[in-house]
């Protein structure tokens, strides 16, 4: 979790990771929340879109989304199809099937 430390505060992610070990139960905007992530600054925002961007193309692709909540700690799980697919969709907003920088801002602010 360090690579999030001065961003996010560790028991926020904790709790935020606890809240969606169910299959099926992520939902990008309850756990942006939970995690400390919603209302982040744009400054902030591109840094945790920085870290989550692995092969750093500039883009969060659908590979590195199904692997989210492995950035915030290794043992969690892979999203399903279905939370990939329904987070991609709320985040792509330009329809090329990643989600940019500006795009990833736009869901912190959501």
């Amino acid at each position: 979790m360090s690579s999030f430390s001065g961003i996010l505060k560790d028991a926020d992610v904790t709790a935020a990771l606890q809240s969606v070990q169910a299959a099926e139960s992520f939902k990008y905007k309850d756990f942006f929340a939970r995690a400390g992530i919603l209302g982040k600054s744009d400054d902030q925002a591109k840094t945790i879109f920085e870290i989550l961007d692995q092969d750093k193309s500039g883009f969060i692709e659908e590979e590195e989304l199904k692997k989210f909540l492995q950035n915030f700690s290794s043992s969690a799980r892979l999203l399903t199809d279905a939370e990939t697919q329904a987070f991609l969709k709320a985040g792509d907003t330009d329809g090329d099937g990643k989600i940019g920088v500006g795009e990833f801002q736009s869901l912190v602010k959501s």
